[in-house]
C-alpha cells in the first residue's frame, strides 16, 4: 500500500515526522537519479538536498488524483537536474576532467573480496563514463528505465514526452550506450 499521499497530506500540516519519513523513503533514489546525472557525490549530495528543498517549497502542489508520488517526485527531480545542467553547461565545458575520481558511490557487498570490489567500482566507473557521453535527452530515459526502474507511462509522465517517445530514446540510448562501452572496452 503506498503510505505517500497519507504522509504528504501530513507534511502540510506541518507534521515533521512525516516529512523526515518522506526523506528516508525517497532519498536514496533521488540520490542515485543525481549521482547518475552527474557522475559525482558531492554533486548528487548537493542536488538531492537542493531537490528535497524544492519539494518541500512545491508540496502542496502534489495531487494524487494526477499521479504516484513517486512519479511526481521524479518530475520535480528532472526538472530540477535539467535547470542544473542548463546552469552549469558552460562550467563542464571548460572545467578539468581531473576535479574528481567520479566512482559510482555503493556498498561492498558483504563477502565481496577486496578484488571484487575493485572489479565491480570499475565497472561502475565505466558505466559512469559511459553514460556522461549520452546526450541530456536518451542518458535521463535510460536512467529512469534501467537504473530507477520506471515503467514507460511513469517516465514519459516525468519527462513530460509521449510514450513512443520515451521507448524511442531508451531504446536509442541503449544501443549508443552499447557502442560507447564497446568503443572503451567493456
Amino acid at each position: 500500500m503506498d503510505r505517500d499521499p497519507e504522509l504528504v497530506k501530513r507534511c502540510i500540516a506541518g507534521d515533521d515526522f512525516a516529512w523526515e519519513q518522506l526523506l528516508r523513503e525517497h532519498n536514496r533514489r533521488i540520490y542515485n537519479l543525481c549521482y547518475r546525472f552527474t557522475g559525482r557525490g558531492s554533486d548528487a549530495e548537493d542536488l538531492t538536498q537542493e531537490i528535497f528543498i524544492k519539494i518541500f517549497q512545491v508540496l502542496r502542489t502534489f495531487d494524487p488524483a494526477q499521479g504516484a508520488f513517486s512519479t511526481w517526485l521524479n518530475r520535480v527531480a528532472r526538472n530540477h537536474l535539467v535547470d542544473h545542467y542548463r546552469r552549469t553547461r558552460h562550467d563542464r565545458e571548460t572545467s578539468s576532467l581531473d576535479d574528481e575520481s567520479g566512482t559510482l558511490e555503493t556498498h561492498a557487498s558483504p563477502g565481496e573480496t577486496p578484488m571484487a570490489q575493485v572489479e565491480s567500482r570499475e565497472r561502475r566507473e565505466r558505466l559512469q563514463a559511459a553514460l556522461d557521453q549520452l546526450s541530456p535527452d536518451m542518458r535521463e530515459a535510460v536512467i529512469l528505465r534501467d537504473l530507477q526502474d520506471l515503467d514507460y507511462a511513469e517516465i514519459a509522465a516525468v519527462l513530460g514526452v509521449p510514450e513512443g517517445t520515451v521507448k524511442s530514446r531508451i531504446n536509442r540510448g541503449r544501443l549508443e550506450l552499447a557502442r560507447v562501452l564497446n568503443r572503451i572496452g567493456v
